[in-house]
């Protein structure tokens, strides 16, 4: 799916994962830039504090021959920039991370996570702030299949639920930043306790493997978690909706689901007046 967005500074984005904290910081400029100044090799070389050699290797890295040739490719990109193209602009940071998703699944991975969840007696979805509501939406989704499921955004809960866990229970985790010290500390307490424990995160640090039997990566962007441009659980509910589709692949759900389905439509019969 194509849109207009301006495809220079998609090119920055998609790129910025890559770049060293100098080409960053050059990156950061072109991103937020909005409209046409000098932009010559001095010029922002001396706005930036950095070399002119830096700006020619980031140019490079890019994609360009030269320095020259991405000032001219933005200079005409960023020409027809204006407000009207701001929702273009959120779109295309939706299919950005919708694009992303798709090439970083792991599907043996989610197989196998699929299979923890069927064979667990209880389910906990720690999430705090705005991952606090993608667990509520974990928990709503799953529970309509049958599962003994439940999220948490309490830091005393989530500590509490977490000690009560033992080898039936499957924890998941989320957390963008993978630093949110509450949910560290509540994985840390029910592994210690023997329930497989999954984590939703887009850090890649080797340091929370020591808690997790699964890691699921979630793509990201530049100051997601602040919600300023479009909404931050959008990249973690779209691994959600794949882990969902896996588990209703699995055969051994169907009866859970079936007893679900009956409950509701029984409720729904009883309520009605003839």
């Amino acid at each position: 799916m194509e849109y207009s967005e301006n495809s220079i500074l998609k090119n920055l984005k998609l790129r910025y994962d890559t770049f060293t904290n100098v080409e960053k910081t050059i990156a950061e400029f072109f991103i937020n830039n909005k409209e046409l100044k000098n932009l010559s090799s001095k010029n922002v070389a001396e706005s930036l504090f950095v070399s002119e050699a830096s700006l020619s290797r980031f140019a490079k890295k890019c994609g360009y021959k030269g320095f020259r040739e991405f000032i001219f490719e933005y200079e005409k990109n960023i020409s027809k920039y204006n407000k009207e193209e701001i929702s273009n602009l959120v779109i295309n940071t939706y299919q950005d991370l919708l694009d992303n998703c798709h090439k970083i699944i792991n599907k043996d991975q989610m197989k196998k996570i699929a299979h923890f969840l069927t064979k667990s007696k209880k389910v906990c979805v720690f999430g705090m702030g705005s991952s606090g509501i993608a667990a509520e939406e974990v928990h709503l989704r799953f529970m309509r299949l049958g599962l003994n499921i439940e999220a948490v955004s309490d830091s005393h809960r989530i500590k509490m639920l977490a000690s009560l866990a033992n080898e039936e229970s499957v924890i998941i985790a989320i957390s963008l930043s993978g630093t949110t010290k509450e949910i560290l500390q509540g994985i840390s307490i029910a592994k210690s306790n023997g329930a497989k424990v999954i984590m939703l995160t887009s850090n890649r640090s080797y340091h929370l493997a020591s808690f997790c039997d699964e890691i699921i990566l979630i793509p990201t962007i530049k100051d997601l978690e602040a919600g300023d441009c479009i909404s931050p659980q959008f990249p973690i509910l779209v691994m959600i909706d794949v882990l969902y589709t896996y588990f209703i692949d699995n055969e051994c759900y169907y009866k859970t689901k079936l007893n679900t389905l009956n409950a509701l439509f029984k409720y729904d019969e009883s309520d009605i007046i003839i």
